[in-house]
């Protein structure tokens, strides 16, 4: 009779997370189960080769590094330069700046520029109209003799 080692009953042998004492993270043992899922916020780690940072990953980064966590530990964790964590935090924060502002439109600029492209409009017309004068023809002015 073959006994597969999922089958043996060892009360010593736990499963789940492997704790030591040094500066390492816990990992899970090898037994073929997977480790439980916590619901609790998930952090985005590096990409897989190929793979593209998508808005929502890179909101999830930006909102870490405003929190006050280092870019320094980030950087590392995420597998990503410094400088890229810095360029999206000033994309957001110039963003956020911008949907901040609470200006509405000023009618009056509307208005303006409704008379500039008028006074244009305008303008041309008047030119066009000194052309043709300057041209001989039956609107074009006539010499004294």
């Amino acid at each position: 009779m073959k006994l597969n080692m999922n089958e043996i009953d060892r009360p010593d042998v736990v499963d789940g997370p492997v704790v030591s004492e040094g500066g390492r993270s816990p990992s899970t043992l090898s037994t073929g189960h997977a480790a439980p899922s916590v619901p609790s916020e998930t952090k985005p780690g590096p990409l897989a080769p190929g793979q593209r940072w998508s808005v929502a990953r890179k909101r999830e980064v930006v909102l870490r590094l405003l929190r006050g966590e280092p870019a320094e530990l980030l950087s590392r964790e995420l597998g990503l330069p410094m400088f890229k964590l810095e360029q999206w935090r000033q994309k957001a924060e110039a963003a956020l700046d911008g949907a901040l502002k609470e200006r509405e439109a000023d009618p009056a600029d509307g208005q303006l520029g409704a008379a500039m492209q008028r006074i244009g409009e305008l303008s041309m017309e008047v030119e066009l109209l000194r052309a043709r004068l300057e041209r001989p023809g039956p609107l074009g002015r006539r010499r004294s003799r």
